[in-house]
């Protein structure tokens, strides 16, 4: 059985050093038509303990380019939050 390739991204932070991501998932929101991404740090990918991020992101198809945003609102960590639970159970299903 063949383990699926994750994607991965590379973010800088504040200081421009930059940091290599896991995506554990994407999704977007139709009502807003805003996509999120959720991301670990590649080190931490199968620790029992990560430190999850998330973003807002605009992909610019031309360029094949993200452009990641802070979350700056509580309503959109409560939805992200949902999603990272689902997700979660999801995950817990299939092992």
């Amino acid at each position: 059985m063949a383990l699926d390739e994750k994607e991965r991204i590379i973010i800088p932070d504040e200081s421009g050093e930059e940091h290599l991501f896991e995506v554990l998932f994407t999704f977007e929101v139709d009502q807003t038509e805003k996509s999120y991404m959720v991301v670990v740090p590649v080190e931490q990918a199968q620790a029992e303990e990560q430190e999850v991020f998330a973003f807002r992101f605009e992909e610019d198809e031309k360029d094949d380019d993200l452009t990641l945003y802070q979350i700056e609102t509580d309503e959109e960590w409560d939805m992200i939050e949902e999603m990272l639970n689902t997700f979660t159970e999801e995950e817990e299903d299939e092992s």
